[in-house]
């Protein structure tokens, strides 16, 4: 009994060895499977900060517009067509693709100049912490005031019988008779403004933030002015960050919906309101799926923009970090 004892315990013995070959119990398998455990309960917890973020956009981005997808393909009786895509850029909901575009530009373009130049005095003010906290406030309110009660507010003010208009007819002048209207694209355009160049304010000043002092302060000492430096230096440096921001006005102002609807009664033909028309059962026969049709071409023109305003902030990132 000792000798087996003995000879159990001998070194070379493979009944102490569990990891020797032929033992059948590799010693390095249970650490190995509690490192798995360990590397997944860290992945899970640096991930589940997202979880939420990642079920709304889930279920109030992709589920969506992968309906919208499929619809736009299938006729009323669920079968497959591509009517709707020839409907839907052709005639009228072609127009109002233009229009669209047109007064999204345009509700791009001005309010990023605009907002540009706000943001850069509210940089360069000499008290620029109260400054900014109270610019940032009210750019955040107005940014985010639209829909019917500015409809209203505007109506009310610079509308046919509106305060100002009363004020100015009193005093000899009548906008209305000079060419002027609120409810053509251009008073949507001039109503859109009220939240397009607040909300370039709030989205440019982190890039103007970003220009470092010290770059102006090197231009200087080489002898460059103001505009030189701004030519060669400041501007080359914002310019992916304005262009970026110009987008982003663009798509905001592509997928409004509800100001023009209550300013126009949708007597202008933006793609919006006619899918809007489409929600609210103005639908002829056989075309139900026209309007995701429309909804799927909005997708695509602001996944478009939304590549290209990446693009620009990565290359701004690299010096505005």
């Amino acid at each position: 009994m000792d000798q087996t004892v003995a000879a159990s315990g001998a070194p070379g013995s493979l009944a102490e060895d569990p990891g020797a070959p032929g033992s059948g119990r590799p010693a390095a398998s249970e650490p190995r499977a509690r490192l798995t455990v360990v590397a997944v309960l860290r992945w899970l917890r640096r991930t589940a900060g997202i979880v939420p973020f990642a079920i709304y956009v889930t279920l109030g981005l992709v589920i969506p517009m992968i309906a919208v997808a499929i619809g736009a393909f299938q006729k009323p009786n669920g079968g497959f067509t591509t009517d709707n895509i020839k409907t839907a850029t052709h005639g009228v909901y072609l127009h109002g693709f233009e229009q669209s575009i047109v007064l999204s530009v345009v509700t791009a373009i001005l309010p990023g100049i605009f907002g540009l130049l706000i943001a850069y005095a509210i940089f360069t003010a000499k008290r620029g912490a109260i400054l900014r906290r109270v610019a940032i406030t009210a750019s955040g309110v107005f940014a985010n005031f639209g829909g019917v009660p500015l409809a209203f507010l505007f109506i009310a003010t610079i509308g046919s019988s509106g305060l100002v208009t009363q004020w100015l007819s009193d005093l000899g002048f009548n906008p209305y008779d000079h060419g002027f209207n609120l409810y053509d694209l251009g008073g949507v355009a001039i109503v859109y403004m009220y939240f397009q160049i607040p909300l370039m304010v709030l989205v440019i000043l982190p890039a103007l933030e970003g220009l470092r002092p010290a770059w102006r302060e090197a231009a200087e000492n080489l002898g460059a002015r103001t505009w030189q430096y701004w030519r060669h230096v400041g501007g080359p440096v914002l310019l992916p960050s304005f262009l970026g921001c110009v987008l982003l006005l663009f798509g905001s102002a592509l997928a409004a919906y509800a100001t023009a609807e209550a300013l126009t009664s949708g007597a202008i033909p933006l793609t919006s309101i006619q899918i809007g028309s489409f929600l609210n059962g103005n639908v002829i026969p056989g075309q139900e799926n026209v309007g995701k049709a429309l909804g799927l071409g909005l997708v695509v023109i602001i996944a478009v923009a939304m590549v290209f305003y990446v693009m620009l902030q990565r290359r701004a990132a690299k010096w505005l970090r």
